[in-house]
């Protein structure tokens, strides 16, 4: 499946729609799996739903001029345009609630949080994360696809091709440094 995923995401993003529907079909689910990840425990009734934001994302994803190395590769920058659309959405909502109801809130107890709690400031950690990618990008991108994209250690370590027992230390390492970063932010 792996080969028929990158095949079908070099023929996509040549033009095929024929490959772009077909693509669609093999990884719809798993698309929607990190979507929902990125909404649970949110309250019901809120303006952007998985749905919505697997299929934003896809538009995004195939459209794209990337040279698709793998099905890893795909999920990777999959989880970088749904954070990238999310945080688009908080920043739209913020602006129409010109502050309203936002509260800070750290990773101190996170273990693989979704990203859309409420309260959650996706504003404030995507600064975090986009500080920490300067420094250490494969950090950032285990939180990315941890917080954002919902996968467990053991997937975001086989996503990006590191053992559990690193994914799990650079974990523990990024969770420390992120906040303390927003500890100092909202002091």
């Amino acid at each position: 499946m792996n080969e028929k995923v990158t095949l079908l995401l070099e023929r996509a993003a040549a033009g095929s729609d024929s490959a772009a529907g077909e693509l669609l079909e093999l990884v719809y689910e798993e698309l929607r799996r990190l979507a929902g990840g990125m909404f649970r425990d949110q309250r019901p009734g809120g303006t952007l739903q998985p749905t919505a934001l697997v299929h934003e994302a896809y538009i995004k994803l195939v459209g794209q001029d990337i040279a698709w190395s793998s099905r890893a590769q795909f999920f990777v920058v999959a989880t970088q345009a749904m954070r990238s659309i999310l945080v688009d959405h908080a920043r739209s909502r913020h602006r129409a609630k010109r502050g309203g109801g936002w509260q800070r809130v750290t990773l101190e107890a996170v273990d693989a949080t979704p990203a859309m709690q409420d309260g959650v400031d996706i504003e404030s950690i995507d600064q975090a994360l986009a500080a920490l990618a300067q420094l250490d990008p494969r950090k950032a991108r285990l939180v990315e696809l941890r917080f954002f994209g919902g996968l467990t250690s053991e997937e975001a370590a086989e996503v990006l091709d590191i053992s559990r027992s690193t994914a799990a230390e650079e974990w523990r390492v990024a969770r420390a440094w992120l906040y303390q970063r927003l500890e100092a932010a909202a002091s």
